[in-house]
Order: structure tokens, then sequence, then C-alpha cells
């Protein structure tokens, strides 16, 4: 792969990877919420996949399988099983969506602000998309605090997670392949547990929406 080439694949990768996360706030309907973490999903392993092609690196080929395999299969399937005949609920966020894109905007340009120290500790074509990285994980915390439904937030933390995963991409980290495995095995059972409270508040309550449940306590 030529360098222009590496650039570019990259480039069309970070900005796939960063429209999805955008598109987390921009949709209404909880189903239209999990596709676009599932296309997140393929691009982060897309991103993956070119930088193990760039660097000839067998194990960051196999990471960005177990990538395809858990974020863009796995972890919506379940989701989607969570919602079960719910599939027309909304989001429901306390922040409208307009305002939610000029967050976006704005978190996006703080995390560029905020990593130009971590790019200058070795630039290079990869650390330079290090900040979509970073403006992923602002973008999953404020869609974590933001949205009403159990389903919604469970999304956001995993974009939260995807956008952690990668910082650890794109910054080459010498990590281990087991670690690596075993962290995504760590978020594997948490969603498992989410998905089974959710399924159990729906059973005991007939919905998910955090406001009513509080409501119910009151």
């Amino acid at each position: 792969m030529t360098d222009t080439g590496y650039t570019q694949l990259l480039d069309l990768a970070c900005g796939a990877f960063l429209l999805s996360g955008v598109l987390v706030l921009a949709r209404r309907g909880l189903a239209g919420v999990i596709r676009v973490f599932t296309a997140q999903g393929v691009a982060l392993a897309a991103l993956t996949i070119v930088i193990a092609v760039h660097e000839r690196s067998a194990e960051w080929g196999v990471a960005a399988v177990g990538i395809v395999a858990l974020r863009a299969v796995a972890l919506p399937m379940m989701l989607r099983r969570a919602l079960a005949d719910q599939r027309d609920a909304e989001a429901r966020p306390l922040v409208n969506i307009p305002a939610s894109l000029l967050a976006a905007a704005a978190l996006t340009l703080l995390a560029y602000v905020a990593s130009q120290p971590l790019v200058h500790l070795a630039p290079s074509t990869a650390t330079h998309a290090i900040p979509i990285g970073v403006a992923m994980v602002l973008i999953g915390l404020f869609a974590l605090t933001t949205r009403r439904r159990a389903v919604s937030q469970v999304v956001g933390f995993l974009v939260v997670d995807n956008g952690i995963t990668a910082v650890g991409v794109l910054t080459l980290a010498s990590v281990p392949l087991v670690v690596e495995l075993g962290i995504a095995l760590d978020v594997l059972f948490a969603v498992l547990v989410l998905q089974i409270l959710a399924t159990r508040m729906r059973e005991a309550f007939g919905d998910t929406d955090l406001d009513e449940l509080r409501e119910l306590r009151d």
C-alpha cells in the first residue's frame, strides 16, 4: 500500500467513524440508533484493517475480525433483542437534535484541541487521527448522559468504548491481543447484564424510559 493510498483510506475510515457517532445523536428511533451503531462497528473494523495492512500486523488483522464479530454483529443483535416489541420506540433525548449536533461539533473541536499534545509526541498519519477517537469518547459520554431510555444509554456507553478502541488502534500501542480480547469480553458481559436488566424492567413496568420509572418510584 502506498503512503498516499494509506492516508486516503485512513481518512475515509476515520470520517465514516466520526459521522456514525454524530448520527447516533441525530436519529430519533432506537432501531435507527442501533443501525448507526452497527455501521460504526464496521467503520472501526475498516480503520483497524487499514492500520493492519500498512503495518503488516497479523495481530491487528485478527483484532479487526474480532471487532466485526463483536461490535457489528453480536452487540447490535443483543440490543435489538433488548428492544423486543418496542422497535418503534424513540430515544427521547433530554437535548433536542439540533442542539445535540451543535454539541457534537463543539466536542469534536475540543477533542482536536485537547489531543494536540498527544499527537505531537509521535507525529504520524495515524496519530494525527487520534482526535477522532477522543471526539467519539466525548460524543458517547454526551449520548450516555442525555438519553432517557436504557437502550440508548447502553449505545452511548458502547460508543465511548469504540472511541477508546480507536485511540488504541491509532496509537498502535503494544497491547497483547489477549488483553484486547479480554477487554472485549468484559464489554460483551456488561451488555449481556444490561440486556437482562432492560428485559426485566420491560416485563415489570412495560417500558424502559428512565423518567417514567422515577415517577413510579415516587
